[in-house]
């Protein structure tokens, strides 16, 4: 296809070359610029009547060092000026969805990692218990022994490190016991790599003894958004309740001050972020005030497991004619009345056709899908919730973490011997809660449960969505907790629709017991030999065991 190529000076060209990857092609990328720089340039392409290279040489090549070298990450005062200029001119908030940063959470409880992940508009990923022990002490200053791996402060007084220490203490010493159990369930076959079988035993202890860490066990979150994510980030910080949040609002706020402050700035001015932040508190006031007039603030319920359809918006027929929308050159209505002359087998066949072969759970229908809408409320446990509370194009809603929903032993547990120390974390867990929350620390009082407490939520989300969690969140690998509700949400969009629940072909209904993590510790070693076995494989690589 031929397209047209700009012309560039040799003097321009050495302008252009350190930012842009080319300089002859329609599709490129822009490098060794402040994000800043980035977001001023795209705000300003919209209502520029060349190209992008172009509007770099008229209105910012003066603005940027011209020796090549990169920005170093600091935007500096010209940089800012830019976007200061641009955003003025035209006031536009999308100026700030056109540039982000990485930043990294280190350190944070597991009560804050909701708070930070709960943006639709960024992208997370946190250090996972499922993966990685918690027997191992933090480290401390010169080297020493920084204790347990949870968040405290001393305002939660001297009885909640000693529960906090004691629920530790049971972890690790179940950690072990666990381990060897399984070894013995789930003896190595002799064709299994040994190294595969050793880390799907500890991967399955890890699932089984996740419950018994508490909120309060500390993580790290690394996070990509874009400007606009950050500011609404920041502001949600700075209006929540809790300390440990409003801590690491200011920490953020700092950092983002060093990479893209032009992006941040609103945050603090009275008019703008401090009007933002007085406008939540008021909002969550009026709300805790409603609740309470209507007494609505006391927990209820029997506290089971639950997966409850409350709400459909929407059948199959809205399906149809949405998906059948974009190809077709007639009215919806005229769709609709086509669609309505179908019996019901030829209507659950076109869903199928529609939907496609689908040779992999990654192989999704189209945005028809997204005409129809499944409300669930959910009982599960804390941990299952917040790997599902990740999923960011749905609705989550949740209620306070706290005691009075229960909380389950697995049934494993209790064949590996340590089901009563798992009961001891528990109960240890739930007095200290009882501790905070009577001493008038009740935003605290989470940090001190176990996430195999439950907590009831909400999830909203179109059949396109529902599709993807339910594949996903019920494959063989995951962990039983939310395998189970996945499983469950499957099996009430098919109490409705049957059709949709056809065309998710790729959930797992399987239930019996087993390394779940075995197939992909296999694939993982796998790869790892095929990696040692390249001519051009690094020294050292070839060490597998």
């Amino acid at each position: 296809m031929d397209y047209p190529v700009e012309s560039f000076t040799d003097a321009e060209r050495a302008l252009l070359e350190p930012h842009f990857t080319n300089l002859d092609r329609p599709v490129f990328a822009l490098v060794n610029l402040p994000e800043t720089v980035k977001g001023a340039l795209f705000a300003r392409y919209s209502r520029y009547p060349g190209t992008l290279r172009r509007l770099f040489l008229d209105e910012f090549a003066a603005e940027v060092p011209t020796d090549g070298r990169p920005f170093d990450g600091a935007e500096g005062e010209r940089a800012a000026g830019l976007y200061e200029r641009v955003f003025i001119g035209y006031g536009d908030d999308s100026i700030a969805q056109v540039g982000g940063a990485h930043v990294a959470c280190e350190w944070v409880s597991n009560v804050l990692t909701k708070v930070l992940q709960r943006g639709r508009l960024a992208a997370y990923l946190e250090q996972s218990t499922r993966y990685i022990p918690y027997d191992r002490p933090m480290p401390g200053a010169d080297g020493e022994d920084g204790g347990h791996r949870y968040y405290s402060d001393d305002a939660l007084g001297p009885g909640y490190r000693e529960a906090m220490d004691e629920i530790f203490a049971l972890y690790s010493r179940g950690l072990e016991a666990t381990q060897a159990w399984a070894a013995e369930r789930w003896p190595r076959d002799e064709g299994q790599p040994e190294r595969a079988w050793r880390s799907s035993i500890r991967a399955k202890a890890l699932d089984l003894l996740r419950g018994l860490l508490p909120a309060s066990t500390l993580s790290h979150v690394g996070i990509y958004a874009s400007g606009q994510a950050y500011e609404g980030l920041l502001l949600r910080l700075a209006a929540s309740p809790l300390p440990e949040a409003r801590h690491f609002g200011e920490l953020m706020l700092g950092e983002l001050r060093e990479v893209i402050p032009s992006f941040v700035a609103r945050v603090e001015r009275p008019d703008r972020g401090g009007d933002w932040v007085e406008h939540l508190r008021e909002r969550r006031a009026a709300t805790e005030a409603a609740v309470a007039r209507l007494g609505l603030d006391r927990p209820s319920g029997d506290g089971a497991p639950s997966v409850e359809l409350v709400r459909v918006d929407g059948g199959e027929d809205d399906l149809l004619a949405a998906s059948l929308y974009e190809s077709a050159g007639a009215p919806e209505a005229e769709i609709r009345r086509r669609i309505a002359a179908l019996d019901p087998i030829e209507r659950a066949e076109l869903i199928g056709a529609l939907a496609g072969e689908r040779r992999n759970r990654r192989h999704r229908p189209g945005r028809g899908w997204e005409a129809v809408r499944y409300r669930f409320e959910i009982v599960s446990d804390y941990g299952g919730f917040r790997d599902l509370q990740r999923h960011r194009l749905l609705t989550c809603q949740w209620q306070r973490l706290g005691p009075e929903l229960g909380a389950g032993v697995p049934e494993e547990l209790r064949e590996a011997g340590v089901g009563d120390d798992y009961e001891r974390g528990l109960e240890i867990s739930r007095r200290e809660f009882e501790r905070l929350e009577g001493g008038g620390m009740g935003e605290a009082a989470p940090y001190a449960l176990c996430l195999g407490y439950r907590i009831r939520y909400v999830l909203d989300l179109n059949a396109r969505e529902a599709m993807h969690l339910c594949e996903l969140r019920s494959g063989r690998e995951g962990h039983p907790t939310y395998r189970a509700v996945a499983q469950a949400m499957h099996e009430r969009i098919a109490g409705v629709h049957p059709a949709v629940a056809a065309a998710m072909r790729h959930v797992d209904s399987s239930t019996e017991p087993r390394l779940e993590r075995m197939l992909s510790e296999i694939r993982t070693h796998r790869k790892l030999v095929a990696a040692s076995e390249a001519p051009d494989a690094p020294p050292g690589v070839s060490s597998l065991g």
